[in-house]
């Protein structure tokens, strides 16, 4: 993982807009991390290929070496999508912008996504609840969890205790794929094509395009 400090890094980095210069709030958070992971439905895979995320503090991050999909919804998303701990995928304040490239390999095409972050978002996230299976310690809603599914459809959650995932439905979600990519033109990790595993070949066997309702 890089580093970049400096609001202006990573937006010249990210091309993005002025959006995420209108966040002044601070946020003080009762722990050192916080992890995001992806998550794909079952047999539909996507790989992950480049991250930037801009924090509460301002400070930029660039990811390249990332924790991949990992999932098993069939048909919709399941209550429970998210691994935890992430061992790369990590910031030390709530996000304002997360922006990535990713290759949807049931889709057989690049995607880049841009997700802008709201205070509920991030109010949440240093928030903290009694532990479920342990009354006495805290439990923080630090573990976000980013769907990829096909016609480049993106959802967000926050793991929940033990609960249900819940879904961020204020986060402003963009996907763009073909001329339209910036940042993802030329990031993938199949520059000769993408094929089917046989496990994916007889999963959509007989099922209908998009596979399920994302």
């Amino acid at each position: 993982m890089k580093i970049l400090t400096g609001l202006l890094s990573l937006l010249l980095l990210a091309g993005c807009s002025s959006h995420a210069q209108t966040q002044k709030e601070s946020f003080k958070a009762p722990w050192d991390k916080w992890y995001f992971t992806f998550s794909t439905p079952k047999a539909l895979p996507a790989q992950v290929t480049l991250v930037k995320l801009l924090d509460t503090d301002g400070y930029g991050y660039v990811f390249q070496t990332i924790d991949q999909p990992q999932g098993d919804s069939v048909g919709s998303w399941g209550p429970y999508n998210g691994e935890g701990i992430s061992s790369f995928n990590q910031a030390k304040a709530p996000p304002q912008m997360i922006k990535f490239c990713w290759d949807s390999i049931i889709d057989k095409k690049v995607y880049e996504t841009t997700l802008f972050f709201l205070s509920d978002t991030q109010q949440k996230m240093v928030s903290s609840a009694r532990k479920v299976n342990k009354p006495s310690t805290p439990y923080y809603f630090k573990y976000l969890v980013i769907g990829l599914a096909p016609e480049g459809r993106v959802r967000v959650w926050l793991q929940n205790n033990g609960a249900p995932d819940l879904l961020q439905n204020s986060t402003k979600i963009t996907t763009v794929s073909g001329k339209d990519l910036d940042m993802c033109k030329g990031e993938t990790n199949f520059p000769d094509g993408y094929e089917y595993s046989e496990g994916m070949k007889s999963f959509i066997k007989d099922k209908k395009y998009p596979y399920g309702s994302w």
